[in-house]
Order: structure tokens, then sequence, then C-alpha cells
């Protein structure tokens, strides 16, 4: 499968939250990203990345927190680590999924794979959209200094 996608410059996709099993060569972890590769927090088979840490062994919070470089945090501060290692990695894309960039819990899930029952019923309310957590989604992106897409006018 590797050489296929090799072959046809197709980019790997990496995911954060299978990065921290304590091996350096893990290729999940951004140091081992090469350019043509996609980051992803998670994605819609994974738990949200905050229900994701609270689901860690105590060694394996250890071991993130270790990667980071930085003193243990709590729950609420796992998403934004992750996506902050995301869009900072040298990876072409970085994608998280909107559970992540509203941080929100283990609740949000949207799929389990293997679970025929109570998939894909978690949805995006009108509440959930306040400004702030755009807000640092967007400075995140200009920190890390990646492209925003903005609105263009399409004349005919």
């Amino acid at each position: 499968m590797t050489e296929l996608r090799e072959s046809e410059n197709l980019p790997g996709m990496r995911v954060l939250q299978f990065a921290f099993d304590g091996d350096p060569e893990n290729v999940h972890l951004p140091d081992n990203y090469g350019h043509n590769t996609v980051a992803y927090t998670g994605t819609h088979d994974n738990n949200t990345s905050r229900g994701w840490y609270e689901s860690l062994t105590d060694q394996q919070k250890r071991t993130f927190w270790a990667y980071l470089q930085r003193e243990p945090g709590e729950s609420r501060e796992a998403a934004p680590e992750l996506m902050r290692l995301a869009w900072s990695s040298p990876a072409a894309l970085a994608i998280a999924p909107v559970q992540d960039v509203l941080d929100l819990d283990g609740n949000a899930r949207m799929n389990v794979p293997g679970q025929a029952a109570n998939n894909w019923r978690w949805r995006m309310t009108g509440d959930l959209l306040s400004a702030g957590p755009f807000d640092k989604l967007r400075e995140l992106t200009e920190n890390a200094r990646r492209e925003v897409l903005q609105k263009t006018e399409v004349t005919t």
C-alpha cells in the first residue's frame, strides 16, 4: 500500500491520537512527518481529542505531555495541543474535526467502528457556533503560517 501511495505521489495520513505509544519512530509523531502528508488530530472514527485524552492511562498521559516538553495539563488542553502539533507540523495539510475545535468531550463522538448502533447521532447546533473557538483557530492558523482560504468574488 505504501509503495502504491508513494508511486502515485498521494499524501499519507497521520493521526496524532495514534502517535503517543512511546516509540520515537512512530509515523504518527510530527517529528516523523514528511511534507506529503495530511495531519489529523483524529478522524470521524476516533473519539474527540478531549475524550481520547480522558481515556488514556496515566503513563500514556505522561508520554503525551513529555513529547510536548511541558508540564502535564488538564483534559481541556489536549485538543488545542494536538491542533497546535498538527498545524505546526511539516504536513501539507492539517485537519481537525469541529469537535476538537470546540474542545468537546467524548459525548460528541461521531462513530465507533464495529458498533452497529448509536453512531452518527451527534449534531452541530447553533449554540456551539460562538466566535471564541473559531478566533483561536484563526490565530493558530496565522501563527503556524498556514494559508487561509478566503472568499473570492466570482464574476461572470
